[in-house]
């Protein structure tokens, strides 16, 4: 990226702080809607990714009565450098956490639904056997709804691969995070190439397939080109950019905040590429308007639109 459109981060050992820019001020969470939600997480003793990944777009998105789910506890078995899930050892697997998210997501009454997980590495199934009994689940009480699936990479194992595959969610997203040259320092324990040969399994079963990147940590403008190029020559059909915020001090720091006349460029890219969505925005997440996500050639249909009335 260019560095005219840095603005400078602190780092974790700085004690003042440098205030966010303003395209990444967000509006508390609040209003009737909101309560709602939160009342039945609570009630549901769920997890969701919004609140343990500190989202910032949780108000936007609870306010409109929408949650990201999060099965197989709280705890992860990897520690990512810019994750702000807890790490450590997890709870036996709850198997009746698959009803208790089908019934919250019936009595939410969404027309789509996103469910996430943490890694569970110490399990034998990587806990496929539980995301497919959730998708199975939530199918069959709400038949209506739309589903994606925003999954680990199962350490690109066929069988626990195939499992999603078989529940068939109308999305499967299993995100990249950052460029080849960064995943060690920010994905500890994944590999650049697996995640990829997850998504390209999750094509080739057919699967409309969906990946998401960080901007912030390091990443020069070529290397997230490259990591475009790879995603799409993977298969994946869906892709976010967002910019990185550091959820604690003890996590990575912020390099720098892209600014959004980048992300835009970036767009650009990415449906000249050939993907057939692109969502690309400083407060951008990988679940951030998901329910827009499902609908072949909408994004890309808009993008021509936008090009045709341009020129």
């Amino acid at each position: 990226m260019e560095p005219s459109s840095c603005v400078p981060a602190t780092g974790p050992d700085q004690q003042t702080k440098v205030n966010k820019p303003n395209w990444l001020r967000v509006k508390l969470p609040i209003g009737e809607s909101y309560k709602h939600v939160r009342g039945l997480v609570d009630t549901h003793k769920l997890h969701t990714i919004c609140e343990s990944g500190n989202c910032p777009n949780m108000g936007e998105c609870w306010g409109e009565g929408t949650a990201t789910f999060m099965i197989l506890g709280n705890v992860c078995t990897r520690s990512c450098g810019f994750c702000a899930v807890a790490t450590g050892r997890p709870e036996a697997v709850d198997w009746d956490e698959p009803q208790r998210v089908a019934e919250a997501i019936h009595l939410m009454k969404v027309k789509h639904a996103v469910i996430t997980s943490v890694d569970r590495d110490e399990l034998k199934d990587g806990g496929s056997v539980i995301w497919q009994n959730t998708i199975r689940a939530v199918k069959a009480l709400n038949p209506q709804t739309t589903l994606e699936t925003l999954i680990p990479d199962f350490k690109a194992e066929g069988e626990n691969i195939a499992r999603i595959i078989e529940a068939a969610p109308e999305v499967v997203s299993h995100n990249i995070e950052t460029v080849e040259r960064l995943t060690r320092q920010v994905r500890i324990q994944a590999k650049y190439w697996r995640s990829m040969d997850t998504l390209q399994q999750l094509k080739k079963g057919q699967m409309r397939t969906k990946s998401g990147i960080m901007l912030g940590l390091g990443e020069q403008k070529e290397e997230v080109v490259q990591t475009l190029r790879d995603l799409y020559n993977s298969g994946v059909d869906v892709i976010t950019m967002g910019q990185y915020l550091q959820p604690t001090r003890k996590h990575l720091p912020v390099q720098r905040f892209v600014h959004p006349d980048e992300f835009a460029e970036l767009r650009e890219i990415g449906y000249g590429l050939g993907f057939d969505y692109v969502e690309s925005g400083p407060l951008v997440r990988s679940s951030y308007h998901s329910e827009r996500h499902v609908i072949a050639g909408y994004g890309r249909g808009k993008w021509l639109e936008e090009k045709a009335a341009a020129s």
